[in-house]
């Protein structure tokens, strides 16, 4: 890949964390302040944990994004209630996904209502992001999903596409959303070097992140993510170069799955930056 095409890539990364205990300490030893980070929400725990950390990391001076699952909302109340507290703690943009929370907690069952509703609150947020999927979702025909992107454009300002391990795949889904006039930015997720023992120690607690789960669905990622060798992020960006640099494609940057291994996605960053010359 282009040295510089990277180079841009890796400068404009967003790094999603889970709200565990030591998630904000791990943040303030290694993410630089300039690195945007987001935080996720669980059916299991709600979002409070989410809440909170975003508030806590937010005073400390980061640029943060909270997931705000449209299934963990109980109704317009509970949502007013979260966008004031966002606010009122300087946060400017969310990623609001549908979520896994079966049944709902309250009356919104997807991410549209919620969208909808924020712009009829009038657009508390600058920036609204929504979810993609380069690879099928397990429960969603694809149709369906592009779909949703177009329904959701005129609420929304970017697109993070979910896990993907194949830089076809990936370059095919960014061309089929443009022919589909999806023109929002594209945030391109990608899984970071995650060590195999905590990959695996993490899937195993189901329902701390929206990220483990979804590669829990996917037996086969979570296989070749796992396999020795099987998995290095500097080789799917190499591999998927074309799709990812075109002007035509939109993508705005990296949104890397850190699995709550912070220092080890920052230090994997500063050195191929390093060795690009960044």
């Amino acid at each position: 890949m282009g040295a510089a095409g990277l180079r841009a890539l890796l400068d404009s990364v967003r790094y999603e964390v889970l709200p565990a205990k030591a998630t904000e300490d791990k943040v303030l030893a290694h993410v630089p302040r300039d690195v945007v980070v987001t935080v996720t929400a669980s059916p299991v725990k709600g979002l409070e944990p989410t809440l909170d950390l975003t508030t806590r990391l937010a005073a400390h001076g980061y640029r943060v994004v909270p997931h705000v699952p449209a299934r963990l909302l109980r109704d317009d109340a509970h949502l007013k209630e979260v966008v004031d507290r966002l606010r009122e703690a300087g946060v400017d943009d969310v990623f609001v996904p549908a979520g896994d929370a079966d049944p709902p907690a309250g009356a919104y069952d997807g991410a549209l209502p919620v969208l909808r509703r924020l712009s009829e609150l009038g657009g508390p947020f600058a920036r609204v992001g929504v979810t993609g999927y380069p690879e099928s979702h397990p429960l969603i025909h694809d149709d369906i999903t592009i779909q949703a992107m177009w329904d959701k454009r005129e609420h929304a300002t970017y697109i993070v596409s979910n896990l993907c391990f194949d830089a076809r795949v990936l370059g095919e889904w960014i061309a089929r959303i443009r022919r589909r006039d999806v023109t929002l930015l594209v945030h391109v997720g990608v899984a970071g070097p995650v060590q195999r023992a905590k990959l695996l120690a993490m899937a195993a607690k189901i329902g701390v992140g929206e990220s483990t789960r979804f590669l829990t669905r996917h037996p086969s990622w979570f296989v070749r993510f796992a396999a020795p060798g099987g998995y290095a992020p500097e080789r799917l960006l190499t591999r998927a170069e074309e799709a990812l640099t075109a002007p035509s494609a939109g993508v705005a940057g990296l949104h890397l799955f850190t699995f709550n291994q912070i220092a080890e996605t920052e230090r994997w960053r500063r050195a191929l930056l390093e060795r690009l010359g960044g």
